[in-house]
């Protein structure tokens, strides 16, 4: 008797999970982005906020939460109720690379997220003010080379993806450069239009506006052939053999959050990614979409996070 009440019980919890997840979202969602408005990291969490909120007939708020190389709008998030109503929205170096990083850390990647899906992915491109001197890579790093310590790269933050970008293009170039932290993307690219730094590694979504303006010059992307949308612009790599750098923003939800919501929100972004007008909009800012499941993710964030901590460990990258 007692067996047959457990299971009715466990029956009863599968039905109402599964109407939970059916009735989902019920009310406006909210995407936490870990960095101010106008990089890439928001960009991507608009465009595809923007397309599930028409498919769920809800809004999806976007909520800026900027500092500590994303460590701020983690921890927030980290904290918030597991009920699918607050998803995370970060680049791939605040939930890989950042633990490796920070000796205080408000947030455990691997226990306080569970994954939820890869939303787009897509090659960084190195730009430098339109003032500058340097036209191509190697002027760049025959100008850094001649002043030891003296050209300067900012970036979103510590631990920021552009930071390690812009990290793993010094050590492979072998260059002395001083690293200039903003708090988020955005900034750190009106640093550099105003002639605050020297070059950044940058996301090309972030940075495309600025190169068509004509306010920035781009000198090379990360990918080890041309990116279509800047088809004239060559790699990195063919003056710094072997380099290669990618950056990728994802959704991640509170531990706890139920499986079918997860599940949910993991097809419905695949579904909205398959849209030929949203594929169009990514090609544009130089993002491919992705849109895996959670265990494709989980298995990815794994590796990743293995890889960052080399990365970080021969880079000496700390904060105390």
């Amino acid at each position: 008797m007692k067996i047959r009440k457990l299971l009715l019980a466990f029956a009863g919890l599968a039905v109402a999970a599964a109407a939970s997840a059916q009735s989902y979202p019920s009310k406006p969602v909210r995407f936490i982005v870990p960095f101010p408005p106008g990089g890439a990291t928001d960009i991507a969490a608009r465009m595809l906020g923007q397309k599930l909120g028409e498919m769920w007939g809800q809004t999806v708020v976007i909520e800026n939460r900027g500092g500590a190389g994303g460590g701020v709008g983690a921890a927030e998030a980290a904290r918030a109720t597991p009920d699918g109503y607050t998803l995370f929205f970060p680049s791939g170096s605040v939930i890989t690379a950042n633990q490796h990083i920070y000796a205080k850390l408000g947030y455990n990647p691997e226990k306080d997220f569970v994954p939820v899906t890869n939303v787009v992915s897509g090659p960084q491109v190195m730009v430098v003010p339109a003032s500058s001197p340097y036209k191509t890579v190697k002027e760049l790093i025959d100008g850094a080379r001649a002043q030891p310590g003296k050209l300067t790269f900012g970036s979103a933050g510590i631990g920021s993806q552009v930071h390690l970008a812009a990290e793993n293009f010094v050590y492979s170039a072998k260059l002395d450069a001083v690293h200039v932290p903003y708090k988020g993307e955005g900034p750190a690219l009106a640093g550099l239009v105003g002639g605050e730094t020297s070059f950044m590694v940058t996301n090309m979504a972030a940075a495309l506006a600025h190169v068509n303006s004509g306010r920035l010059r781009a000198l090379g992307v990360t990918s080890t052939q041309p990116a279509p949308q800047m088809p004239s612009l060559p790699p990195i790599a063919a003056t710094v053999p072997g380099f290669e750098n990618s950056g990728w923003f994802g959704i991640v939800a509170p531990a706890g959050t139920p499986r079918e919501i997860i599940e949910k929100v993991a097809a419905d972004s695949k579904k909205a990614l398959e849209d030929t007008q949203m594929k169009a909009r990514f090609f544009a800012q130089g993002m491919a979409p992705v849109g895996n499941t959670p265990e494709q993710m989980g298995k990815d964030l794994k590796e990743e996070t293995a890889r960052w901590a080399v990365v970080v460990r021969e880079r000496k990258i700390s904060v105390k």
